[in-house]
């Protein structure tokens, strides 16, 4: 057999594999192309075509392997979380070309009933403004406290986005109502969904958060879904869950605080440990650090407010419970990617 009927040959073996491949194209085309290639293949005189029909084969099946490839690339992208830390419990999170901005302090202080009790301001993002932000698609709320549910913020930013979606626990209520239109209440087990221009859907799932006061209903957590199911966040701003109820559910990524807050006879935020299990309780594979206690505070609160652990020591003591979980520590308006 000469090398030109090797050619030939082998070029068939692929052009016989890739006939469903190949179906994609023109009917009478595509038919004529596999008729004629064995006469031009097997002709010893028309070696420069054999080549030239085996190059194409080879170019197809090398598109072919680049539009999988990218595929491949766009399904990742679609499912992967951007994640932008705006301080205080602010972030702007972006999954399947949904942007969501979740509990924003850009706007003025941030006061607990008065400035001589606690007022605190954004230590890096002093000069964000409302304007700077992108599209957003929806507004999340977890919770119906200042640092969560910031009115000095959501006014002005309900003036530019009336018609924005808004998600929020039901003790919002009485301050979201006078300011936006579109508010969806979720109590835990409830879930709402919200699809990007692209028609991709992300799903968020309330579930039990903090008692803030006894006389109160909780507030919410909340477990952010990407498009294709494949990767799932979990968010909470205090680290106080019900072990039980966590217990159930599964998030990939982690945000909650990891260095404990507290003045006497009350803890504002737990962490070390306790984020250590709820880490294990959801099986997931990065946590993420919220750093809501480093403002620039003032005030009696200020003065009597404790922390308990840091940073470092919360990795330390994850690597020896839980070694393949990743700690990424956020920069305040840094967007960083996750996986």
């Amino acid at each position: 057999m000469t090398m030109t009927m090797m050619m030939g040959v082998h070029c068939l073996h692929l052009t016989q594999k890739l006939n469903n491949t190949l179906s994609r194209f023109d009917s009478t085309a595509n038919t004529r192309f596999r008729r004629n290639l064995p006469s031009v293949i097997y002709n010893d005189q028309k070696l420069s075509k054999s080549s030239f029909v085996c190059g194409n084969i080879y170019r197809v099946v090398s598109a072919l392997v680049s539009e999988d490839q990218a595929a491949e690339t766009s399904s990742f992208r679609n499912d992967s979380f951007k994640l932008t830390y705006l301080e205080a419990n602010g972030w702007l999170w972006e999954v399947g070309g949904v942007k969501i901005l979740v509990d924003p302090v850009l706007v003025g202080s941030l006061d607990l009933g008065h400035r001589l009790i606690y007022s605190a301001s954004n230590k890096y993002l002093k000069n964000f403004q409302l304007t700077d932000l992108p599209e957003i698609d929806c507004l999340l709320i977890t919770q119906y406290v200042s640092d969560h549910c910031h009115v000095k913020t959501l006014r002005p930013l309900s003036q530019m986005l009336p018609n924005l979606k808004v998600i929020a626990p039901p003790n919002a209520k009485p301050l979201l109502d006078p300011i936006f239109s579109n508010v969806i209440y979720l109590e835990p087990g409830q879930t709402s969904e919200i699809e990007s221009n692209n028609s991709s859907t992300v799903k968020i799932r309330a579930i039990t958060g903090p008692v803030i006061v006894p006389w109160q209903r909780p507030e919410n957590a909340y477990i952010v879904t990407s498009p294709q199911r494949q990767l799932s966040l979990y968010y909470e701003g205090h680290c106080l869950y019900d072990k039980e109820i966590v217990g159930k559910e599964r998030a990939d990524i982690v945000i909650t605080t990891v260095v404990k807050q507290f003045i006497p006879g009350y803890t504002f935020t737990s962490g070390q440990e306790d984020a250590v299990e709820l880490a294990k309780l959801l099986n997931s594979k990065y946590v993420v650090p919220l750093k809501n206690g480093e403002l620039d505070s003032k005030g009696v609160l200020a003065s009597l407010l404790k922390s308990d652990g840091t940073i470092e020591l919360f990795k330390e003591l994850l690597s020896k419970e839980l070694p393949d979980v990743k700690t990424l520590e956020p920069i305040p308006g840094v967007p960083f990617h996750i996986p």
